[in-house]
């Protein structure tokens, strides 16, 4: 145990400085994202208008997953498919570590480590797609690091995105994802509105952090 502690710390220093060379190249590659994600209160006109998701302080895995269904067509979007369409994996990976250290406050606690309980219909609605289960108790630390937080993200795009896995047959939206999609599927849409702005008014890690080209 003694011998194999110095090495530990150096692979932990190792593994540290790989993930600050990532960051650094992620800072020099999102000029492209800044365009919407670095400007507060940015809307997106497709399919529908709404604002753009929170991406600084998501979960780099998440990120990674999402850019790469935009590339391979299982995540149908216009714009963000041109985006991912020109970055490699190691660019994605890059970006990805970037966002997910982006304006998180080393002082400020996470969020709770339970959400406030919901009104009776809400927490029935929540109960019938188990969506705890995978994006965690409090929607803020998910079981599986590519799962997204969803704890305070914008209600308006949570619910276009839950919509989307709803959509089939359309070359321009929609979103493949065998437990998203057999998840979103039998609500109405009344009642995704419903789900998305309940965990929209959760506290979560999310942020919209200004950003100008211009660094």
């Amino acid at each position: 145990m003694t011998k194999a502690f110095p090495l530990l710390l150096a692979l932990a220093g190792a593994f540290n400085a790989a993930q600050a060379q990532d960051v650094a190249a992620g800072a020099r590659k999102v000029e492209t994202c800044i365009g919407c994600h670095g400007i507060v209160g940015y809307q997106a006109s497709f399919p529908e208008i709404h604002k753009v998701p929170m991406i600084s302080g998501q979960s780099a895995p998440y990120i990674v997953a999402a850019l790469t269904g935009y590339k391979q067509g299982d995540r149908r979007h216009p714009t963000m498919r041109a985006a991912a369409g020109s970055m490699s994996e190691k660019d994605m990976a890059d970006v990805a570590a970037y966002y997910e250290q982006h304006g998180r406050d080393p002082v400020k606690p996470v969020a709770a480590a339970t959400a406030a309980t919901p009104p009776p219909a809400v927490a029935a609605l929540l109960a019938k797609g188990a969506c705890a289960s995978c994006h965690g108790a409090n929607y803020s630390q998910p079981v599986d690091a590519a799962t997204p937080r969803i704890a305070g993200q914008h209600a308006d795009y949570l619910y276009a995105a839950l919509k989307a896995y709803q959509t089939s047959g359309n070359r321009q939206v929609g979103r493949n994802n065998a437990i998203m999609v057999g998840m979103a599927k039998p609500y109405s849409h009344a009642e995704l509105q419903t789900i998305a702005q309940y965990l929209a008014s959760l506290p979560g890690e999310l942020r919209t952090v200004p950003q100008s080209k211009f660094r």
